[in-house]
């Protein structure tokens, strides 16, 4: 679709309404009023009069551009996947893809209606008037637009309009996405010993919790992670903050960005990036502040190891006193098939929960239950509101210490007096090291547990419950003095490991176990990441962005030489070796040899003793390092398959890296750069085989870096995969190409730079 004709699409609205006779009275005023201007790439850029109007035109604009992944997302929160896709489809749940059927009977079980009203009236009448007008604006969009969506939903029965309780499920949906959200499957499914849960003659009771399904890693360990950098006056060449963003996320589905401005003239004014299904400016820039997240290795839930009453495994002990679970009876309607109904059951903790192959297993003496510290969190709204709202990162800090609505990021900010801000403050359960050595189970030691970061209490001793800190906003959160922050006029950094070294001149002593490890080794992005950042004399906006798209490979800068060295010792590798030492170790879309490397690098990981010289405490950034020796032989197996996977593919070895990873727009494909984080590539991109090559599944995505001059901020940004995921939005591959070419777009901030970047007219809606 032509630009003019999708930008028609709204003008429409402005131009439809009739002339009306000198009324006799002044009209109301409209409840939702909006100005939507776009700029370059298709930047919305919304002024209103109030917040009502903020949220209304930032979800008209979510609705024009990304309005069936909203709608499907509804779909989701709901419970209503079964119902309108199929029992065996799948999902994205948590980050991890689950069936329908799961997915449903997870959000049924979570969707505390009564507990997410109470934290939205507790939320600020701005934060409400956001979210309520998002609904109505992207309501009037499927209203006066129906034909305006992507053709993947338009007219299909399951798009529906959002409701109050449909944002409501939504919010709450992202808050816990990190924490129970991974759990789904074994919350979904978990039923008593004789007590199959599922009643449906298609669907066996033993197929709800396969046999050997694990327990999730960590968030930040699954790729979702991020790298965020930020900037004091010691190193910058103007002497203010400067902040460098590069958040890796997902490619497809509700957890794609989109850039939006938000303007009231006179006392709001942030620019920047949301999740596509929320009003906000969850990373972005005012005039004296930028800021930007990275998941952080925090745990937000905790399990609960609960004894039983031999006669009854749905009564558990806590003192010594038996508790009954109560009981809910959930049906999920299916298509073209029978509805499946299961008893599902709850503690004073939460769900029942319940992981056989992780040695959870629900027996006649024991169950578990899982409390997640972001369920009813409806405060994420406020959290980013007062963060835009900040003059200096010690009120950033302040705001998102009082409202403690961060679910599962740092937070990395600066401001323009020079300070740089790390934060990794979110939604914690309050456990410290006493109450851990105290009351964490036999269960919660083992190997599977620990390397899932999941902490199993003591559920038959109430002492073993959260504690309790007054001040917060909620029972049991940890309180910002006891979290990680510090603010320093050098650099803070953090690239998905732990609080430890947010500073590598400055390390925090170690906090409480549910922060995250520390002392431990640190991944491959963290450790080129601070040995950049480490040796900096100074920088500027664009030596910060030659770095977070350098496209170095750190792992080739530690073993490839010596790789090479042991390339005679097999006849064989002789082709591969050639590739690789004439490869120039980037992943740039012309690197040959790139895609060698990679695929050689991601069967490392399995290969014993691998390096000769492991991890150091006193030496974490430039250890562990150097091949092992005496793991050559396996070390070049991995090199040999490598090379024998690439060519089964039909993929030469000295394959350009764009020619195989790319991204489908249509008929076209466009070149990606990156690589996966793990081998030390800050421009991280995890990508999937498909029939067309390595297709980006999750990497980086709304990129940033900002400074500021006497007058303002002054940014540069790319968004990956670009502003909308309708196939005949004018704005469906720009981005992309963009991104492909290395092409920084200037983000317009004051009035003269959007009307300079502006394309088509501005677009006013009301009602």
């Amino acid at each position: 679709m032509a630009a003019g004709r999708f930008l028609a699409m709204g003008l429409a609205l402005a131009a439809a309404a009739p002339a009306l006779a000198a009324p006799a009275l002044a009209a109301p005023a409209p409840r939702y009023a909006a100005t939507i201007t776009r700029t370059t790439q298709g930047i919305p850029h919304i002024v209103a009069r109030d917040f009502a109007g903020l949220g209304y035109g930032s979800g008209y604009s979510a609705a024009q551009d990304n309005g069936c992944v909203i709608a499907e997302l509804a779909v989701t929160v709901r419970g209503e996947r079964s119902l309108w896709f199929g029992a065996e489809g799948k999902v994205t749940i948590g980050f991890s893809e689950i069936p329908n059927l799961e997915s449903d009977f997870y959000s049924r079980v979570i969707a505390d209606l009564p507990l997410f009203e109470a934290g939205f009236r507790a939320s600020s009448a701005d934060n409400r008037a956001m979210l309520d007008g998002f609904a109505a604006g992207y309501n009037r969009f499927l209203r006066d637009h129906p034909a305006g969506l992507a053709p993947s939903c338009r007219g299909q029965p399951w798009v529906r309009p959002l409701g109050h309780d449909d944002m409501l499920l939504i919010i709450n949906a992202a808050m816990v996405q990190a924490s129970s959200a991974p759990m789904a499957r074994f919350i979904a499914g978990a039923a008593p010993p004789a007590r199959p849960a599922a009643k449906a003659a298609s669907l066996a009771p033993a197929a709800l919790i396969p046999a050997d399904l694990p327990l999730p890693a960590p968030a930040a360990a699954q790729g979702l992670g991020s790298n965020g950098w930020a900037f004091g006056r010691d190193l910058t060449a103007n002497r203010r903050g400067l902040v460098v963003g590069n958040p890796h996320f997902p490619w497809t589905g509700p957890n794609r960005f989109r850039r939006l401005h938000l303007t009231i003239p006179g006392s709001f004014d942030a620019m920047g990036a949301g999740l596509v299904f929320t009003p906000f400016v969850a990373i972005g820039f005012t005039r004296d502040v930028a800021w930007t997240h990275t998941v952080t290795t925090a745990q937000h839930f905790t399990l609960f190891d609960l004894p039983l009453d031999p006669a009854d495994p749905t009564t558990y002990l806590v003192d010594g006193k038996p508790e009954k679970m109560t009981e809910r009876s959930i049906r999920v309607a299916v298509k073209d098939g029978a509805p499946v109904t299961r008893t599902l059951y709850a503690t004073r903790y939460g769900p029942a929960i319940a992981a056989p192959a992780a040695g959870l297993p629900w027996t006649a003496t024991h169950a578990f239950a899982i409390r997640d510290a972001g369920q009813g969190n409806q405060r994420g709204g406020d959290a980013w509101l007062a963060i835009a709202r900040a003059r200096t990162v010690q009120q950033i800090r302040q705001a998102i210490g009082t409202t403690l609505g961060i679910p599962y990021v740092n937070t990395i900010a600066a401001d323009r007096s020079g300070h740089a801000l790390y934060a990794d403050v979110t939604t914690v359960p309050n456990v410290s090291q006493t109450k851990w050595d105290q009351c964490v189970t036999l269960a919660g030691k083992t190997p599977i547990a620990r390397n899932a970061g999941v902490t199993i209490l003591d559920g038959s001793r109430a002492a073993c419950d959260w504690d309790i800190a007054p001040g917060t906003p909620a029972p049991g959160l940890m309180p910002i003095e006891d979290q990680a922050t510090l603010i320093r006029t050098d650099y803070v950094q953090n690239s998905n490991d732990s609080y430890w070294l947010s500073n590598f001149k400055a390390p925090f002593e170690p906090h409480s176990p549910l922060l995250g490890p520390w002392g431990t080794q640190q991944n491959m992005r963290t450790r080129i990441g601070i040995s950049l950042l480490d040796d900096l004399k100074s920088i500027e906006p664009a030596s910060a962005r030659a770095l977070i798209l350098g496209n170095r490979v750190f792992a080739a800068e530690l073993v490839l030489d010596q790789l090479l060295a042991l390339c005679p010792a097999r006849a064989d590798l002789a082709p591969a070796c050639a590739v690789l030492a004439k490869w120039d170790r980037h992943v740039e879309v012309d690197s040959r040899g790139a895609l060698l490397f990679l695929n050689f690098w991601g069967r490392t990981g399995q290969i014993r003793n691998f390096w000769a010289n492991p991890f150091d405490l006193e030496k974490p950034i430039t250890r562990p390092a150097d091949l092992n020796p005496d793991a050559t032989p396996p070390i070049l197996d991995a090199l040999a398959a490598a090379a024998a996977d690439m060519t089964q593919r039909g993929i030469a070895l000295d394959a350009p890296l764009g020619s195989v990873q790319v991204s489908l727009r249509g008929g076209e494909r466009i070149a990606i750069p990156g690589g996966p984080g793990s081998a030390g590539i800050l421009n991280a991109m995890q990508s999937s085989w498909t029939p067309e090559g390595l297709t980006p599944v999750h990497g980086s995505s709304y990129m940033q870096v900002v400074s500021f001059d006497a007058n303002g901020p002054e940014a540069q940004s790319m968004l990956s995969y670009s502003q909308s995921t309708n196939p005949e939005s004018p704005w469906y591959a720009d981005g992309t190409r963009a991104f492909s070419a290395r092409q920084w777009l200037p983000l317009p901030f004051t009035r003269a730079q959007i009307a300079a970047a502006q394309v088509g007219k501005p677009l006013t809606i009301s009602e």
